[in-house]
């Protein structure tokens, strides 16, 4: 596979917006352990080799487990996952995928049961921005396997 655009060639300033997104994700009170399962999933979904390599490293650096991570894409299926994180999930899904569903009220009203308005709005953009920077890698044929943990800190 060939790289189509590197980053370096990238308006500065688009960079900059990103990494400002990049660095509020960081810092939110959402756990990032919770926050690498949605970019993994989403990932997934979107089938972004690129992000599921650094998702998958950063993941196991927060503690995830390879267990987990290798069931996520049938965590309806497993036991693995909580309610919090399945309602995650299942909303990472529904908004990945908004083409073609819709955020009804039984996702919405399962995120509310385990976070606030403010952290709905936080997932929201994380599954939001893991969305953008798939299309990107895509379009861009961004390499994997390269990717060192915090890397992109």
């Amino acid at each position: 596979m060939t790289q189509r655009i590197s980053f370096q060639e990238l308006p500065a300033d688009l960079m900059t917006g990103l990494s400002k997104i990049g660095g509020y994700l960081k810092k939110c009170d959402i756990e990032q352990k919770l926050l690498d399962l949605l970019y993994y999933r989403a990932s997934q979904i979107n089938g972004c080799a690129m992000c599921l390599d650094i998702h998958f490293k950063e993941a196991i650096h927060h503690g995830e487990t390879h267990q987990r991570l290798h069931g996520v894409i049938a965590w309806r299926e497993t036991p693995y996952f909580d309610a919090k994180e399945r309602a995650v999930l299942a909303f990472t899904e529904a908004l990945t995928n908004a083409n073609q569903q819709d955020i009804n009220d039984d996702i919405y009203d399962a995120l509310t049961e385990h976070f606030t308005t403010e952290e709905i709005a936080t997932l929201t953009l994380a599954i939001s921005t893991v969305n953008t920077w798939n299309r990107i890698n895509k379009t861009f044929r961004t390499v994997p396997g390269h990717y060192q943990v915090g890397q992109y800190a």
